[in-house]
């Protein structure tokens, strides 16, 4: 079953590279409001991946190694049971067709619980729609977000939004890929260090078109999950 998905309309896109000078019109508050929700998620146990039910990986900037990294996740723990791949955006040039092939090349072996989404995504919001659209249809109660460091947080804020709309709470795990932040990105040559400023500006952007989870919602959403999920996320029993 396929949950349908309010989508806020965008006006254009936010280039890929924005300079750091570029977020001179955003206030300190604002630019406070992304530093303290960074810290907050990455503060969450990234060995909680491990104890999570599925592994969720949206692709896109040609990043092989988000699927890498998750494959080997995948592949060392059986108790994982599901990976769910999101699909990228056939405009960019290094995009490459999510097919089991194409994943097997990449050292998948395991293939029972591997979802693939099929039709193109060509924002992270249509990722986010359709992970939205796996938990509800299998039940999932758990996931981990395997991406590249930078682009994590907003990948975090917008599956969380999307998980909201249909209802649903649940434990969500950051997994950031092992990968140094000198890294060039293949569709854009650029490092994390060059993309992150343009990750703060979309978060900012999108924060206002309901696009993301707002600040306040993370808040209260982390309250619950430490409250509630303290043992998934350390591991701890007692």
């Amino acid at each position: 079953m396929t949950v349908h998905h309010e989508i806020p309309p965008r006006d254009g896109p936010t280039p890929r590279v924005v300079r750091a000078a570029e977020l001179a019109h955003f206030t300190a508050a604002q630019l406070l409001d992304v530093t303290t929700a960074v810290m907050a998620i990455l503060a969450l146990p990234q060995s909680a991946a491990d104890r999570a039910e599925a592994l969720v990986v949206p692709t896109g900037q040609g990043e092989q190694w988000r699927l890498i990294h998750a494959i080997r996740r995948w592949e060392a723990n059986r108790d994982i049971r599901h990976l769910l791949v999101a699909n990228g955006n056939p405009a960019e040039e290094t995009y490459q067709e999510i097919t089991l092939a194409y994943l097997r090349r990449l050292g998948l072996r395991r293939l029972d619980g591997v979802r693939l989404q099929a039709e193109a995504a060509p924002n992270t919001g249509l990722q986010a729609a359709w992970i939205a659209d796996q938990v509800k249809e299998f039940g999932i109660t758990s996931l981990a977000l395997s991406v590249s460091a930078y682009h994590l947080p907003r990948v975090y804020l917008t599956v969380l939004k999307s998980l909201s709309r249909i209802g649903v709470r649940l434990p969500l795990i950051p997994d950031p890929v092992t990968i140094s932040p000198d890294a060039a990105a293949p569709e854009t040559q650029a490092t994390a260090y060059d993309l992150l400023p343009g990750e703060v500006a979309r978060i900012l952007r999108y924060v206002d078109e309901g696009w993301v989870a707002t600040f306040d919602d993370l808040q209260r959403y982390l309250r619950w999950l430490w409250s509630d999920h303290e043992t998934f996320l350390t591991g701890n029993s007692g």
